[in-house]
Order: structure tokens, then C-alpha cells, then sequence
């Protein structure tokens, strides 16, 4: 009988892919325009709309610009290393599915665990957002709901007679988070349709504010570009661009989307290239001038923990038309983002529990709707609990960091793969050798090691708290442990 640590470091057999996966029926149909366009569409939204303005008031002023762009280098490394591990791995293409086949069971629980923190977190902070855009535009309206009850505890409000207090709770986006698990509980999901309509609304929200903010741009709001550092590591000059980095990580959540298709694209060695770089070249170009045009507008001191950045700088043209429209265009995109990170969730929990690291109860589905109804329950409080008492920028942290920790172990997967199977057919080889995964796993090292402590803290703790529940419930129930214990 073999030491029942071994389990382990036990990986999933690899099985060889090929042109047409008999397995799953994958066939080999999409070009590189349409990787562009998936590219695009999916990377595109709440992060730019909710932490554009943040990162630029806590960290880099207008310099966030030289921020997305370090954030797209780290992304693109990565990007090169989910589409390799995709066109290897015959199976749905998940970090955790890719480190359960090159670095074992423990490395694919720690990455697991941690992608349901970034899906859970993630949500709560574009629902948190979400709330901030519905408070602007109820008040272009003329409403006016006590400001406490659309915030965190620790954020600060203004009351109607001027006054500050600290938020109470963020009703509106706790219901937003249980409008859209009642949605999923019914086995609603989104179609091809409203995602395509959806991502023309997001495009069509940059383009317009774009066009109309443009004119209202002051030169005196970019001085200075880059404001000198405060004495603290984070705050403004080199270190504060850093940081804005590792915030404004989550408006790349959703990139490695377009790696995962490399099993379904014609001539996946030409095309995923083309893909990768294409979408993420015209994302950080988007990007830049969005951000530009939003610094231009607004005075960067003035956006600290404001997750409605676009609404604050298309005031400023007194539209009331523009204001209306792209307002309620961001709304109904949140929703599509919405669902997908709370569908994210579950998926993640219905892997693990079906290799047996979590109990079955999270891998059944409900009989009439097919929906995971009780992981979608437990998801539904933790991620109200976080977005009704946790301020928006330490959600954009949190999520983040657990994105780019995923990009790190799947940099390490590609790394390890290459030494131990150097011979081993790969429908897309990322170029360059071994610089490109080591290049990839400083990148988001290095960004991830800008983020602050009361972040690496948390995400410790949360990891922590996972490998207690691994080495009570995981390690003695997985399907590998108990295959090997039978040999």
C-alpha cells in the first residue's frame, strides 16, 4: 500500500489531444477574429468601470495608465501559458483543472480554494460597484435614500445636511447579489444573445464616454502625472504604480477565457498568438485612453472610494441624456458579469467535489432546474456578507491577488511540464522556452508582491483556513487517495 501522503502530489493522467477531441466533441472552428472578439468582449467591463478611479486616488494619480499597461505585460505571460495548458488538457479549462494535472492534488486544492475566493470576491465587488452606479443615477433623478444604507461600515458618506458618517450596510447591492442567484437558482443562463448585446452595450459605454467626456479634459489634472511618493510604500511615485497594478488586476479578470479555447481553434499555433495578443492589445489601448480621459475630467483626489467612476465623470458634462444612458448601460452589463462570477463559484465547488475533496452535497444538482441549489445558498451569504460590509477597494484587492495566484501556479504548471515532458506533442507551444512561464511567474510575482499586507493577510488566512478543511475533509475522501489505497 502506498504512504497515504502520496495522493498528494498525485496529478490526473494528461491524455493526448488532438485536430477533433472524440472525448468532448471539441471541434477545431474558431478563428482568430473570433478570439479577438471573445477577448474583448469578456476582459472589457466592471473592473475598468468600478476601480479605474480608486487605484487612481489611493496609488498612481494619472499614471494609472503605466499601470494597466504593466498589468497587460503580466497577463499577456500568463495568457501564453493557459493556452498551452489548454491545448494539452482534454479537459474544461480551469486553473484548477490544469494544476490537478501538472502539480498535483494539494496544489489544486490551494488553487481551487483560492479561485472560489476570486469568484466570490470578485462578485461582491462589481455588486458593490453596481450600487454606486444605481445611488448616481437615482440621484440624477432627483431620489435621495439615506446614503448609510448604500455602504459599507467603513466607508464614509455624505448625509443630506452636509455632514459625514460612516456607512451601515449596502442594501442594494446584497440585492442585487440575491436577485441573481434566485435567477441561477432557476436554472436561468445567459445566452449567446444577451451576452453579444451585452458586450456591444459595454464597447458602445467606452466609445461614449470617450466622445463626450473628451472636450471636458483639464490640463491642470495631470499635474502632476506621477504624484511624488508620500513616504509610503503604495502611496503614488514607482511603488503606488505598482500597486495600482495589483488593483486594477480584476479589469483583466475573464482574459484567461480566451486561452481556454485552444482545443476549438483552427490551427491553434497561428491563431491563439493572434488572439491573445490582438484582444489584449486593444483592451490596454482602451484602457489607456479611458483612463486618460477619466483623469483628464476628474480631479484624481476626488475619486477615492468611488465605485461609480464613469458616472462621476459624465456629470460633469451635464447630459442628462448621456448620464441616463450610460448609467443604465452599465447596470444591465453588471448583471451579465454578475452572473457569470456567482456561476463561477459553484462550477469551482462542483469540480472539487466530484474529485472528492469536498462533500458530494456541492456536486448535486437539483432535479427540476439542474442547479447546484446548495452551493449557490452557501455562496449567496458569504458574498452578501462581503459586499454589504466590505468597502470596495479591499474587494478589488482581494480579488486581485487570487487572480494573479492562479496566473502564477499556472505559469509554474507550464514551467514544471516543460522540464519533466519536454518531448510531449502541444497543439500551441508558447514561444520563447522557458523564459516565457518564468517571465509570466516574476510578472505576477512581482505584482502581487506590490499589493499590501492587510491583503496577503487576508488571502493567507483564507488559504489557511482551506488547508484545514483539505487535511480534515479533502485528503482522506479524494478520489485519487482512494484509488491509491485500493492499489
Amino acid at each position: 500500500m502506498a504512504h497515504p501522503t502520496a495522493a498528494l502530489w498525485r496529478r490526473k493522467p494528461i491524455e493526448p489531444t488532438t485536430g477533433h477531441d472524440a472525448r468532448h466533441g471539441l471541434q477545431r472552428v474558431i478563428g482568430p477574429f473570433s478570439l479577438i472578439a471573445l477577448g474583448v468582449g469578456t476582459t472589457v467591463g466592471a473592473g475598468l468601470f468600478s476601480l479605474t478611479g480608486i487605484a487612481a486616488a489611493h496609488n498612481a494619480g494619472p499614471a494609472v495608465v503605466i499601470a494597466f499597461i504593466i498589468a497587460a505585460i503580466a497577463c499577456g505571460f500568463a495568457g501564453f501559458c493557459y493556452a498551452e495548458l489548454a491545448s494539452m488538457i482534454p479537459t474544461a479549462g480551469s486553473a484548477y483543472s490544469y494544476a490537478y494535472a501538472t502539480l498535483g492534488e494539494l496544489v489544486a486544492w490551494i488553487i481551487g480554494w483560492d479561485l472560489v475566493l476570486e469568484y466570490t470576491v470578485g462578485a461582491a465587488a462589481v455588486a458593490s460597484s453596481w450600487s454606486s452606479y444605481l445611488a448616481s443615477m437615482l440621484a440624477q433623478w432627483d431620489i435621495h435614500p439615506d446614503p448609510r444604507w448604500m455602504a459599507s461600515p467603513l466607508t464614509e458618506v455624505v448625509l443630506a445636511d452636509g455632514t459625514t458618517a460612516h456607512g451601515w450596510i449596502n442594501l442594494p447591492a446584497m440585492g442585487a447579489i440575491v436577485f441573481i442567484v434566485m435567477l441561477l437558482l432557476r436554472g436561468i443562463s445567459e445566452s449567446t444573445r444577451i451576452n453579444a448585446v451585452v458586450v456591444v452595450l459595454k464597447l458602445a459605454v467606452v466609445l461614449a464616454f470617450v466622445v463626450f467626456c473628451a472636450p471636458f479634459i483639464k490640463s491642470v489634472h495631470y499635474h502632476p502625472f506621477l504624484p511624488p511618493n508620500t513616504g509610503e510604500f503604495g502611496h503614488f511615485g514607482i511603488s503606488g504604480i505598482m500597486r495600482a497594478a495589483g488593483m486594477i488586476f480584476f479589469a483583466y479578470l475573464g482574459f484567461d477565457i480566451i486561452a481556454t479555447t485552444a482545443q476549438e481553434a483552427r490551427r491553434p499555433e497561428r491563431t491563439m498568438p493572434i488572439g491573445i495578443l490582438g484582444s489584449l492589445a486593444i483592451c490596454t489601448v482602451i484602457y489607456i485612453v479611458f483612463a486618460l480621459v477619466l483623469t483628464g475630467v476628474v480631479d484624481y483626489r476626488q475619486m477615492e472610494n468611488d465605485g461609480s467612476p464613469v458616472a462621476t465623470a459624465v456629470d460633469v458634462t451635464h447630459m442628462s441624456w448621456l448620464q441616463s444612458a450610460i448609467k443604465f448601460s452599465i447596470l444591465f452589463g453588471y448583471i451579465s458579469v454578475l452572473m457569470g462570477l456567482m456561476i463561477g463559484q459553484v462550477r469551482v465547488f462542483y469540480a472539487m467535489s466530484h474529485d472528492g475533496l469536498l462533500p458530494q452535497i456541492f456536486g448535486r444538482l437539483s432535479p427540476r432546474t439542474r442547479a447546484p441549489a446548495t452551493s449557490h445558498l452557501v455562496f449567496l451569504v458569504i458574498t452578501c456578507l462581503l459586499t454589504g460590509l466590505v468597502p470596495i477597494s479591499a474587494l478589488g484587492n482581494m480579488t486581485s491577488i487570487g487572480t494573479l495566484l492562479a496566473f502564477v501556479i499556472v505559469c509554474i504548471g507550464v514551467l514544471l511540464l516543460r522540464l519533466r515532458e519536454p518531448e510531449r506533442v502541444r497543439a500551441f507551444r508558447a514561444p520563447g522556452g522557458l523564459l516565457m512561464p518564468i517571465c509570466g511567474i516574476l510578472s505576477c510575482g512581482a505584482v502581487m508582491l506590490s499589493l499590501d499586507g492587510l491583503t496577503w493577510l487576508r488571502l493567507l488566512l483564507w488559504l489557511a483556513f482551506g488547508l484545514i478543511i483539505y487535511m480534515v475533509y479533502g485528503r482522506r475522501n479524494s478520489v485519487l487517495n482512494s484509488k491509491e489505497t485500493r492499489a
